[in-house]
Parts: structure tokens; C-alpha cells; sequence
């Protein structure tokens, strides 16, 4: 779809001065002080997004016992936790077929999805009180839950935290980039998740045998959990890449990705509350080993979901630049499917 124009700029002979009749640049004073009023206000809301999301972490540190982390073995189960996450994040890297991402977009990606975790603790936690304190949480409120809050909450934080940084940057300059990007926010929130799961878990155990004990359960179930996040949000990163060289269609793009991600995103947390412990009652396993299979299954087909699709873009893109002449077949392409 080609840029709308004005009656009057579209049948102007070129050499018409239409400054402020149908066309704008900054000229006076006022429209550069509108230019600098404007960038400033943008990059001053980034700005506070992010300091409110430190201040929410510093809390969580200061009041919320996450500051258990800073104990070597606490700290240690929380790395191992993050493994799964990383080697998958690490493959969606690696399977992006365009030029490497610097490291330092891949860093700050990563640290913008462990700040801005907090904001989905809080609306959760808001509203899971709110709900238990109404006598509604039973098995449907909770499914709607997941369905409407948890899922879109996490997924849309996570989104933000590349489209805030790395989207704005020269260098996210293929669809497939948004994948890569979305893993990122997906293994930060994963990391901080877990980090809070693990301390919570651990609070109050002095006796370093127990603490080990308890902090080596915990930790698995937390790392069996973790690569689920980095699924979701590279499954919506990608719809942001497919929004940011569709511009036309963008808002309805980014929407798609938000509703794969928060569905299965949903689905998953519904499905992992009860298929394992059916599971185990029927066929007379632990349930962690349920709970390990289940986890296996479903993230694996999602995972190969993830892993078709980014397939797809890597085998168009290696047709387009052999078929292309000599100089030419550099540009990206961007698939809806």
C-alpha cells in the first residue's frame, strides 16, 4: 500500500511551496522545539518504563526474599535452572540465517525481559488475590485466568522488551530477527521467574543438606518449565518482525503473535495443572516423571513448531539470494503462515 497524500501535495507540480498547506518540516524555532518536545517526551516514558521496572526488581530483592539469590548455592540453582531456556534461545541464534545479532542487543534484551517481569507479577498478583479473596478461584475463573491474564500479561511484557530496544535498532533488520530477539525476553523472564521460585521455595532453610534437597527439586521442575517462555515469545518476536516490514498490516500482526503466544502460553499452564497428576494416578509413575513427559511433549511440538517456521524463512532466503543476479537478492522476506 502505497503513503497516502493530500489532494493538493498529490497533483502539486514539485515546485510549490506547501510547508504547513499539505506537507511539514521543521523550519522555526517552534517546530524544532515540537521536534525536540516530542523525541524528549518519547524517550523519557522509555526511560521511566524502565526505571519503574528497577524500582520493582530492587523491591522484590529488598522485600520479596529474591535477595536469597545472592547465596552461592541459591544463586547456583538459579543459573542451572536457566540452562534448558539458554540452549534453546541459543538455537533460535543460531538458526537465524541474516547476519549475527550484536551481543549487546542479545544482552539488553535479555535484561529488559528480567526487569519487566515485574510488571506482570504485579497484575497477576493483583488480580489472583482479587479473585481468591471473592471466592472465585475455582478450575473455570482459573482457566480464564491463564486465558486472559497470565498469558497476554506475560507475553505482551516480554514484547515490549524488544520492541522498547532492540526493534528500534538498525540492526533488527530481518523478520527472523524478531525470533531471535523474542527468545531473549523469553529466557530474561524465564530467569527472574525462576530466581523467584527457587528463593521463595528455599526462604528460611538454614541447614545446608535440606537446602540442597529442596533447591534440587525445584530447580528441575523450574528448568523443565523455563524453554516454554522462550517458545511463546519467539513465536510472538516473529509476528513483530513480520509487523515491522508489513507496516500496512503491523497492529494486526503484532496481534496475531500476542493471541499464538498467549494460547499456547495459556493451554500450557491449564494443561500442566492436572494432565500430570492423571497421568501418575493412571499409570502408577511419580509424578515428576509425568510431569517430565508432559513437559517434554508439549514443549517439543511448539518447539518444532518454532523450529518449521523459522525453517521456512531460512529456505526462502537461501532461494531468493542464489536465484538473485550478482549484487542483488540481500533484501529479507517476510511470510504470514
Amino acid at each position: 500500500m502505497s503513503e497516502s497524500r493530500d489532494p493538493v501535495e498529490a497533483r502539486a507540480d514539485g515546485e510549490r511551496d506547501l510547508y504547513e498547506v499539505s506537507t511539514w518540516e521543521p523550519r522555526s524555532v517552534l517546530d524544532n522545539l515540537s521536534v525536540f518536545a516530542y523525541s524528549a517526551g518519547v524517550s523519557g516514558l522509555r526511560l521511566l518504563v524502565v526505571v519503574l521496572a528497577f524500582a520493582i526488581l530492587a523491591a522484590q530483592f529488598v522485600l520479596g526474599g529474591l535477595g536469597a539469590v545472592t547465596d552461592p548455592i541459591v544463586g547456583t540453582f538459579t543459573l542451572l535452572s536457566a540452562v534448558p531456556a539458554l540452549g534453546l534461545a541459543a538455537y533460535v541464534w543460531y538458526a537465524d540465517v541474516t547476519s549475527s545479532e550484536p551481543l549487546e542487543l542479545l544482552v539488553g534484551t535479555f535484561a529488559l525481559g528480567v526487569l519487566f517481569a515485574g510488571f506482570a507479577g504485579i497484575v497477576n498478583t493483583v488480580v489472583s488475590v482479587s479473585l481468591e479473596s471473592l471466592g472465585l478461584m475455582f478450575w473455570f475463573t482459573q482457566i480464564l485466568y491463564f486465558l486472559l491474564v497470565v498469558g497476554p500479561v506475560e507475553e505482551t511484557v516480554k514484547l515490549l522488551a524488544v520492541r522498547l530496544y532492540a526493534y528500534r535498532t538498525s540492526e533488527f533488520d530481518a523478520v527472523v530477527d524478531g525470533a531471535v530477539y523474542g527468545a531473549m525476553a523469553g529466557l530474561g523472564f524465564a530467569t527472574i521467574e525462576n530466581a523467584i521460585y527457587i528463593a521463595g521455595q528455599t526462604q528460611g532453610i538454614a541447614d545446608t543438606f535440606n537446602l540442597v534437597l529442596t533447591g534440587s527439586g525445584i530447580t528441575a521442575v523450574r528448568a523443565l518449565a523455563g524453554p516454554g517462555h522462550v517458545i511463546y515469545s519467539a513465536f510472538a518476536g516473529y509476528y513483530l518482525g513480520l509487523a515491522k516490514f508489513n507496516r500496512e498490516n503491523a497492529g494486526p500482526i503484532v496481534v496475531k503473535g500476542l493471541l499464538i503466544a498467549t494460547l499456547v502460553h495459556a493451554t500450557y499452564n491449564t494443561l500442566s495443572g492436572f494432565v500430570p497428576g492423571v497421568i501418575a494416578s493412571v499409570t502408577g509413575i511419580p509424578w515428576f516423571v509425568a510431569f517430565f513427559g508432559f513437559i517434554i511433549l508439549y514443549d517439543g511440538v511448539f518447539g518444532l513448531l518454532l523450529i518449521r517456521k523459522i525453517s521456512r524463512y531460512r529456505r526462502a532466503y537461501h532461494e531468493v539470494t542464489d536465484e538473485a543476479p550478482d549484487g542483488e537478492g540481500t533484501d529479507m522476506t517476510e511470510f504470514d503462515g
